[in-house]
């Protein structure tokens, strides 16, 4: 993965990747706030990427999160609560497989904060909560976990 920033002025920057490129504006939106939103995308993707990948569609879909930070610098985040809204036309455990692959196997951004932020989450389906303020296992990214969906995001 290669990446890059160039200032622009007004504290502004053009981000770079090899496939596009954006404008950040840190006047209006903060880079820890980008990173929060790189964070809850990335797990965001899964869901729709393994759906579709076995024929459904997710219709309705938000993902948000609350954050809490510490007090002291740098602010790192303590805590995190991930809101899963949608619905779809396939069983509510084949819902939570796909946030739980998401969170605890594929998502890289979840994964390389997991050890040291406490990570929990929710999970509305067709209007019903099937998850509520639930904790993902902690240092899981190290051990080998088969969830029989294969790997489907993000590299």
């Amino acid at each position: 993965m290669h990446v890059s920033l160039e200032y622009i002025g007004e504290k502004k920057f053009k981000a770079n990747t090899v496939k596009s490129s954006y404008i950040l504006d840190c006047k209006e939106i903060t880079p820890v706030e980008y990173f929060a939103t790189g964070i809850i995308g990335c797990t965001g993707i899964d869901l729709v990427v393994m759906a579709e990948r076995d024929g459904y569609a997710v219709n309705n879909y938000s993902v948000r999160t609350e954050i809490e930070r510490q007090t002291e610098v740098p602010m790192k985040f303590a805590s995190m609560h991930i809101i899963y809204t949608f619905e779809g036309s396939f069983d509510a455990t084949r819902a939570k497989r796909y946030i739980l692959a998401s969170l605890e196997n594929y998502c890289t951004t979840v994964n390389s904060i997991r050890d040291s932020v406490k990570i929990t989450y929710t999970i509305i389906y067709n209007g019903t909560t099937i998850a509520d303020k639930e904790s993902i296992a902690s240092g899981a990214g190290s051990i080998e976990m088969d969830d029989g969906f294969g790997g489907a995001c993000c590299s």
